[in-house]
């Protein structure tokens, strides 16, 4: 059964669109009714959620980049457009009548309250972060039992479209849980040491596919080593990402300022321009 959703706006609707006066939900939730009305966007009537879905990831991702911006007016422009890819697959649900934008709030609503009986509940608060996470674990273990879903593997349920790195880090994290993990960061420094001496191997002795192999497994565990060192791989990948750009960018900026592009420039000039950037950032200069 699907929700009923506020009151549609009238057909001339230019002045209720522009002065919103059933709250900014709603009028969201109307405007992409009539985007997907058979007299509505010809681009938005074809869409299905497969088409979509890769719009949803990279909405997501954009939030995460004006996190890392620390840009608080393109986080408002980012969080609302992931909010419309939440309301354009509810929208999609909703004609299918599997269910609504409501649904899928009250439903997120409800399992925040079971999830938390520390502050919503009778369950004894004054738990660190750390033992609060065993206990969302365990709370979700027993809802999957409630619903009669069985898991043949501790590894079950890490989605296969998580970015290679975050899931290699959720997949070890899985078997932690059972012990199956290093039990400190040295021990993970040591391995890391053991998978660099691999890899040179497979490069001396060995085809791509060894190479390649041997890489991945290297890979493996920085990630885990990030999981060691409470240091999320991703958000620590995006941050070097932006700093390599950032640098970089900067000797192109001081080779034009000479009148000279990087392509004139030798890899030692580039590198000392490198570290006058870096010593720049440090000492606050830029």
């Amino acid at each position: 059964m699907t929700d009923q959703g506020p009151a549609p706006l009238p057909r001339d609707a230019s002045d209720a669109l522009v002065h919103d006066r059933a709250g900014a939900l709603p009028r969201l939730r109307e405007i992409m009714r009539r985007l997907r009305a058979p007299d509505g966007c010809p681009w938005d009537q074809e869409q299905d959620f497969r088409s979509i879905a890769p719009y949803t990831i990279e909405e997501a991702y954009e939030v995460a980049d004006a996190v890392e911006a620390d840009d608080p007016a393109a986080l408002k422009d980012e969080l609302g457009d992931l909010l419309l890819q939440v309301v354009y697959h509810a929208q999609m649900a909703e004609e299918r009548g599997w269910f609504g934008f409501d649904d899928v709030a009250r439903g997120s609503a409800d399992k925040m309250l079971r999830r938390h009986p520390h502050v919503f509940g009778d369950a004894p608060g004054g738990k660190t972060a750390d033992q609060q996470s065993v206990d969302w674990e365990a709370i979700k273990a027993q809802e999957r039992r409630e619903k009669g879903v069985e898991r043949d593997s501790v590894l079950d349920g890490v989605p296969r479209g998580l970015p290679a790195l975050t899931r290699g880090a959720k997949l070890a994290a899985r078997a932690a849980r059972v012990g199956f993990d290093w039990p400190d960061p040295d021990q993970v420094l040591d391995k890391l040491t053991e998978e660099a001496r691999e890899l040179v191997e497979a490069r001396e002795s060995l085809g791509p596919d060894a190479v390649e192999d041997e890489f991945g497994d290297l890979i493996f565990v920085l990630g885990n080593l990030g999981r060691h060192l409470k240091a999320d791989p991703e958000t620590a990948m995006r941050r070097t990402n932006a700093k390599f750009e950032r640098r970089f960018r900067g000797i192109e900026a001081r080779l034009r300022a000479q009148g000279r592009t990087v392509q004139e420039a030798s890899m030692a000039e580039m590198d000392a321009l490198w570290d006058a950037v870096k010593a720049d950032e440090k000492a606050g200069r830029v």
